[in-house]
């Protein structure tokens, strides 16, 4: 497939690109010949290039957090957005909304590097919404760290934790491969997390 990728050059991008081209696709500069536009840049370029992308009739895979998404609710080609494209933080999501059902407190601790943007994450946000009741967010923005979510949930006499650390951006890959295979089969409008896939 030919992939418009753009935020090639950032921290994800850079690791994304050889990715994408390992798994057989092969990356193009302009949407004009693209066939998929692929978004890790910033929350405030994400959404004008998904417009763009939309005007041209270009599916969209989107990992930039930090933005309002709902503009693309009603699209007339595929939107998928996704606040974290590594498996196991799809799985730690899953299982926290499972255990919220039985447990009936929980707080949420992520922590990202210094240079994330938005605070919480997306994938706080989402975990907290997937588990179905107000669940208090607390962010930790420290160099030396890359990404990682702790959901500590307790109820009497005990605790249950379910964590996940995507210890490099090499984590994301899988998810977007997945994403591009999958975006033919997807309805028109905004489509969100990568759960829907699995």
């Amino acid at each position: 497939m030919n992939v418009l990728l753009n935020g090639r050059r950032g921290k994800v991008g850079s690791v994304l690109g050889p990715g994408l081209e390992a798994a057989g696709h092969t990356l193009v500069e302009t949407l004009a010949g693209s066939e998929a536009m692929v978004d890790f840049t910033r929350p405030d370029a994400v959404a004008a290039n998904v417009r763009a992308a939309v005007a041209a009739g270009v599916p969209s895979v989107v990992g930039t957090t930090g933005w309002d998404v709902e503009e693309f609710r009603n699209a007339p080609v595929t939107v998928f957005y996704a606040p974290n494209f590594a498996v196991g933080a799809v799985l730690m999501m899953r299982f926290a909304a499972g255990a919220a059902r039985y447990l009936d407190h929980a707080e949420i601790v992520e922590l990202h590097h210094a240079a994330k943007l938005d605070k919480p994450s997306g994938t706080a946000t989402l975990t907290a919404e997937r588990m179905g009741k107000d669940v208090p967010i607390h962010s930790v923005r420290l160099p030396g760290l890359n990404a990682h979510q702790e959901v500590i949930l307790g109820g009497a006499g005990q605790t249950l934790s379910i964590r996940h650390d995507a210890l490099s951006r090499e984590a994301y890959t899988p998810g977007v491969v997945l994403a591009l295979e999958q975006l033919s089969s997807l309805p028109p409008g905004l489509t969100v997390g990568l759960d829907a896939l699995l």
